[in-house]
């Protein structure tokens, strides 16, 4: 099964391989980019490493599928957005993203993430992507809004970083109420 590469007019979603590790790590060592991720940030490149290894183990036991995010314009690897979670023979995920501050607010997450709906919905025939989220983080409570997500409920104690368990948001898109 080859791996799906996504296009969008600024973006290439391509496979997060190895040589990708080291802008991971410059991603996800950031606090205020895992502030709300629901992990620590990273403390070495050797974790960067395990983690770009497990998205490959992930896609291919059909678990999910973790894209990187590169600028079409330069080649730069500017964050990942992927499918959690992914049972295709009862059509549900869960959508997550992350992205390096220095591109905040310039609408390429919403470029992304409406791309892999696209796909989830249309290829693999997905019936419901759900996300998860910090009641604390308004930008991507927005995003998911402006994208036709329903907020759903707070799951309690869902997620535990920084040695303490965290209230959660859960949202949720069906393919009825997609565009």
């Amino acid at each position: 099964m080859r791996f799906p590469i996504l296009e969008t007019k600024r973006l290439k979603l391509v496979q997060v391989e190895k040589e990708h590790t080291q802008s991971f790590y410059d991603i996800m060592s950031r606090d205020e980019v895992t502030k709300y991720y629901g992990m620590e940030s990273l403390k070495s490149i050797e974790d960067a490493s395990k983690i770009v290894e497990s998205f490959q183990n992930t896609y291919e036991s059909k678990r999910g599928i973790r894209w990187g995010i590169v600028l079409r314009e330069t080649g730069e690897f500017v964050g990942t957005l992927g499918l959690n979670n992914l049972i295709t023979w009862s059509k549900k995920a869960e959508i997550g993203f992350e992205l390096h501050p220095s591109y905040w607010n310039k609408g390429i997450t919403t470029e992304a993430v409406k791309e892999v709906l696209r796909y989830s919905f249309e290829d693999l025939e997905i019936f419901r992507i759900g996300a998860i989220t910090y009641p604390q983080n308004e930008p991507s409570k927005q995003l998911l809004k402006r994208l036709g997500f329903n907020e759903e409920g707070l799951l309690r104690g869902y997620l535990y970083q920084n040695n303490q368990s965290h209230n959660a948001l859960v949202f949720s898109l069906l393919r009825t109420e997609w565009q």
